[in-house]
């Protein structure tokens, strides 16, 4: 059996194990300079000792007995001693020419060491990471320098490939990779140098940001090596296994081959040794593998081999991990953070605006060598909306290969920039080169074609395929461009056929552009070409609805350059209507896309004319038309005699009112007053707050005027705490003074949070400790902090429906970790009975789901107190078992079988006359004011959002919450109409119709999306005749042979609200910050 075929049965019969760490063991030997140097390099003029590889030269026995003593321990494969074993990692020892015999005699020990142990042993050569990198400057002062170019690494990397395959190893281990970019050269080198050996690729996560040390996330990382086509993917070092577990998880999540993990032996200790016992790292391991998470173990920096004997015996008897199939495979491209088209992602937008022959701003930037200008464009392109970049650098008397080296080597420093896929774009080959040799992420070739004939696209699909990066083909052929419809589709197709079957791309990897050429010339040939490409788009998709659609729609408008306003108007209609037909993504100007609905309607007749050429005169009707298109209630006077009160009475009302214009002034006259500045909070400030937490408790006072509570008393801290730093005091109440400290988290995946701040202002009021850990908290954030900061509690906040997984994963992960702390959940999509099914039983310790922040302080106040807390948990036990059986009992409800339920679908008989036409196909976008939405405000959600319960406008005259109610909406008000003056925030919506069938339960779009409906399944009482619906039942089937439509709409009113929101946080402001997200 050939060597493949051993490692592919090894990793299906159980979890592998590489061996560990060489640093430790060598060190330990104590080795002198004369050692190093052996008789070989006794006169060599640089100092040798430190350098691990050269032993494999000088003292081979050593460097046996490691090898030995690893495979004794239980280990099926070695790594050879060759991690620094290039020319750049000899460099600073002088030993260049020495690599390629380090790397065959570091690969024969191994070799001989795994014949010496006998059975199934292999070794594995380690390449390691270099001390280069490709993708970040070695020079703060030059971000676009980099000390070493990418066939420079690959002429590297192929070098100590060579010789590891002749020397005798198994596979290849790239490891510990720190920069994609490096990871990619590798894999070019083994693509060209060694291609039958089996490739094995392990990154490092540098720390707990979840990244490398070049920014990209696990995610990111995957979709950027994909074509490496490796046997086996995963991580190691930086990282003990208890720091590593989340990344661990993304890569068996998303990964369809074998997964390894080799963490250190923990953390560095202070010394930068390791301290982490074989039991611990073997425990956390096998955890690992009884999770279904690893495939492949082992050992990193600090491991030994009594490490490998306690991990092989930890994973001894436990199955690997099942591979995923993936079979719906979507397309995903990379910058540091992953970008996947999917069926709900929109329109892609691929700015266009970094193209010295579109942009005469960015050419003359690059022109005049003004690199840190141009990046500016590029941020404003991905502020706009751009989810990619396209790059071009073609013009006359500029060195494009350099010019996009430069480019893309320094937005690739700038995280916000470079988190985003790149185009790279040209009619040069050799220029196209230079920009996928800068790319750490997953990015697009902007273009090939069939022009200089087959072997010509092949060889240049071939090699771009090497680097990872999908490819934008473009219709042309031999003949040259095509401009009818049925040309377009014929060379879609022969690329398509091509690029799949002859040069290895999955059509998720093709994206196809038609031509977008210039209309309204004056040339009659040219008259159709908008329609054309619509029309073909529609075929296109419909042949091959895996592959995506793009095109450049800045050509289209081409005759009118000079007048932008006809211009967006010209791009704006092409895209509504070729979006309409399958059209995927284009190259656009992002930010400056006209709204198709805020088209005159005279400039949209005479746009359209020309699209579609609907009259023989519609070019000269434009070219004329477009010469013309150039670019209540009266104030109550304040009562203040409150303020002839002592400073204490006017600090309390200032705070039950939530009065903020004298807090300054009257909380320096208490600061006088106090010995320390800490005395007045803890003294009158304090007991103001009690005075509003028994208000709100006894229902006398309401939400909003709890916030406006807490703004005046931020404020008032904020003015003590320069006086209170001065003394070296703890700020404001700290945990030895608050009653308790919670943690408090959105959960991962959601970005809602007025809940959660409102509970945390409440629980502030009642001098609780709260730290509030924002949106889109992953686990081990939450947990760690609530660890670091002594937490009694944690407390969960979710509005999404997977915020509900997340939640259960968390409170997993809280049990998998032996925590004790109560958890409390809470959010809109929360409810007792998912907090008693689903979260509760994962975890031991109490699971509290609290229904609003009116009853968080009564919930926490008991978990907090001994007594209380033990029957508030058994109550809320026999409770969630309660409802536990419930559900369960529910769940035992006898279900028709699904074929059975889909033959008692709802009868209808289709008639054409019965299905009615939608007024459009395809997108809209409306833009309403704000003045004009608030006319229809239906203030009842408004008030629910601040806890007033009761419907609009009966509330404002409610005997309780009336006064609160009323005081709530004229501030509501005032607020809105400074946001209407300023235009601080904007409302959008998006609403369509698209042709489509229904087959079973699948409702079938036009272009092929299918949208799964869920059917009743309950089982009716005999003679019953109700039947079993589903959403599918209520569009034409496809066998009717009618054409149904399907609608839909998302609206916001809330774009700009965290910004202004934040604004309102910064000035210590919580109600306004509420405020302004609950209008929204």
């Amino acid at each position: 059996m050939e060597t493949r075929a051993r490692l592919d049965a090894l990793l299906r019969s159980r979890i592998a194990v590489l061996d560990g760490a060489w640093g430790v063991l060598l060190q330990s030997r104590g080795l002198t300079e004369e050692q190093f140097r052996g008789k070989r390099f006794a006169d060599h003029d640089h100092d040798v000792k430190g350098d691990p590889d050269l032993l494999n030269l000088t003292q081979p026995q050593v460097v046996a007995e490691v090898h030995d003593a690893y495979f004794a321990a239980g280990a099926d494969i070695a790594t050879t001693n060759t991690f620094t074993a290039t020319s750049f990692g000899q460099r600073d020892y002088g030993l260049e020419a020495a690599v390629v015999d380090m790397n065959l005699e570091g690969a024969g020990l191994a070799r001989a060491a795994a014949d010496r142990a006998g059975g199934e042993r292999f070794v594995a050569g380690s390449v390691g990471p270099l001390n280069v990198t490709l993708s970040l400057s070695p020079k703060v002062e030059d971000p676009g320098f980099r000390a070493v170019t990418f066939d420079e690494v690959v002429e590297a990397y192929a070098e100590q490939m060579r010789a590891l395959r002749e020397g005798g190893v198994d596979l290849l281990l790239v490891e510990t990779i720190f920069d994609t970019l490096n990871a990619k050269a590798a894999i070019a080198a083994a693509k060209h140098a060694v291609p039958d050996l089996p490739l094995w690729i392990s990154v490092t996560i540098v720390d707990r940001s979840g990244r490398t040390l070049s920014g990209q996330t696990v995610e990111a990382f995957w979709t950027s090596i994909q074509h490496a086509d490796a046997a086996v993917v995963g991580i190691n070092c930086s990282l003990g296994a208890a720091e590593m577990r989340p990344y661990v998880e993304a890569f068996a999540r998303i990964a369809d081959r074998p997964v390894a993990c080799y963490p250190n032996a923990g953390l560095p200790n202070a010394f930068g040794g390791y301290d982490e016992s074989p039991e611990v790292t073997s425990e956390l391991l096998g955890e690992f593998a009884q999770a279904g998470l690893v495939n492949v173990v082992g050992g990193c920096c600090g491991t030994t081999p009594e490490h490998t004997a306690a991990i092989a015996a930890a994973v001894r008897d436990l199955a690997p991990r099942t591979l995923p199939s993936f079979d719906d495979r979507v397309p995903t491209y990379s910058g540091l953070e992953p970008f996947a088209i999917r069926s709900d992602t929109g329109f892609v937008m691929v700015g266009e605006r970094q193209n010295v022959t579109g942009s005469a701003k960015f050419r003359g930037l690059i022109e005049s060598g003004d690199f840190e200008a141009a990046v500016d464009v590029a941020l404003d392109q991905v502020r706009s909306g751009a989810n990619m970049l396209d790059v071009n650098m073609d013009a006359d008397l500029l060195d494009g290969e350099a010019a996009m080296n430069q480019f893309l080597s320094m937005i690739a420093v700038e995280p916000e920039i470079a988190r985003v896929p790149v185009m790279v774009d040209s009619s040069r080959w050799e220029t196209l080169l230079a920009g996928l040799k800068c790319l750490q992420g997953k990015g697009v070739v902007n273009s090939i074609s069939l022009k200089e004939g087959e072997k010509d696209f092949l060889d240049k699909a071939r090699t771009i395929r090497t680097y990872g990066a999908a490819v934008v083909v473009m219709c042309f052929d031999e003949q040259g461009q095509a401009g009818t419809v049925e040309r377009k589709v014929e060379i879609a197709d022969r690329s398509i056929r091509l690029l799949v079957d002859e040069a290895g791309y999955e059509p998720t990897d093709i994206i196809v552009d038609p031509n977008i050429l210039a209309i309204a010339t004056g040339l009659e040939e040219h008259a159709d070409y908008a329609k054309a490409f619509i029309e073909a788009t529609r075929e296109i998709k419909r042949a091959h609805p895996d592959v995506r659609v793009s095109g450049g729609v800045s050509n289209l408008s081409f005759s009118f350059r000079g007048n932008e306003p006809v211009r967006r108007a010209i791009h704006s209609a092409f895209l509504y209507h070729a979006i309409a037909a399958g059209l995927d993504m284009a190259i656009v100007n992002a930010g400056q896309l006209e709204v198709y609905a805020d088209i005159p309607e005279d400039l949209l007749e005479h746009v359209e004319d020309i699209i579609f050429n609907r009259r023989d005169d519609a070019t000269e009707r434009m070219v004329t038309f477009a010469d013309t298109v150039q670019g209540g209630g009266l104030e109550r006077e304040d009562d203040l005699t409150w303020r002839e009160g002592s400073v204490k009475d006017r600090l309390a009302h200032a705070l039950v009112h939530g009065i903020v214009d004298y807090i300054v002034e009257d909380t320096e006259e208490a600061r006088q007053t106090f010995d320390r500045p800490l005395e007045v909070i803890e003294g009158p400030l304090m007991d103001g707050m009690q005075i509003v937490g028994d208000l709100f408790g006894a229902g006398k006072m309401f939400l909003p005027q709890v916030v406006k509570s807490a703004r005046a008393m931020k404020k008032a801290v904020a003015y003590l705490e320069p006086y209170m730093e001065a003394e070296k005091l703890t700020l404001g109440p700290s945990a030895d003074n608050a009653r308790g400290t919670l943690v408090t988290a959105t959960v991962k995946g959601d970005v809602h949070d007025i809940g959660k701040n409102i509970v945390g202002v409440v629980l502030g009021c009642n001098n609780y400790r709260v730290i509030d850990l924002g949106v889109m908290a992953p686990a081990e954030l939450i947990l760690d902090t609530a660890v670091a900061e002594k937490a009694d509690i944690v407390g969960l906040s979710g509005l999404i429906t997977p915020s509900l997984t997340e939640m259960v994963n968390v409170a997993s992960e809280m049990q998998r970790r032996g925590m004790c702390l109560p958890l409390l959940i809470g959010g809109a999509t929360t409810s007792r009975q998912h907090t008693s099914v689903k979260i509760a039983p994962v975890y031991d310790q109490p699971v509290v789901h609290v229904i609003d922040a009116s009853r968080v302080v009564g919930v926490v106040s008991k978990l907090l107190d001994t007594d209380r807390k033990a029957e508030l948990d058994r109550q809320n036990r026999i409770d969630q078992l309660r409802l536990r059986e419930l559900h369960a009992e529910r769940e035992r409800t006898p279900l028709l079988p699904y074929r059975k339920a889909l033959g008692n679908r709802t009868p209808i008989e289709w008639r054409a006359g019965d299905v009615p036409a939608p007024p459009f196909t395809g997108v809209r976008v409306v833009e309403p004011s704000l003045a004009e939405l608030r006319e229809v405000i239906d203030w009842t959600f408004f008030f629910t959002a601040w806890e007033l319960k009761g419907r609009y406008p009966q509330i404002l005259d409610h005997p309780t919450q009336g006064e609160a109610a009323r005081e709530l909406f004229e501030h509501g008000n005032d607020l809105l109409d400074q946001i209407v003056r300023n235009g601080a925030i904007e409302a959008q919506g998006v609403y369509g119709f698209w042709p489509a069938q229904a087959e079973g339960d699948d409702i079938v779009l036009d272009g092929g999306q299918v949208f799964p409906m869920l059917r009743q399944q309950a089982a009716h009482d005999e003679g019953d005749a109700r039947p079993n619906r589903s959403l599918a039942d209520f569009v034409a089937p496809h066998e009717s042979g009618l054409t149904d439509h399907l609608g839909g709409f998302a609206v916001t009113a809330g774009i700009g609200v965290d910004e202004l929101a934040k604004t309102f946080e910064a000035e210590l402001d919580d109600y306004r910050a509420i405020m302004v997200k609950a209008l929204a």
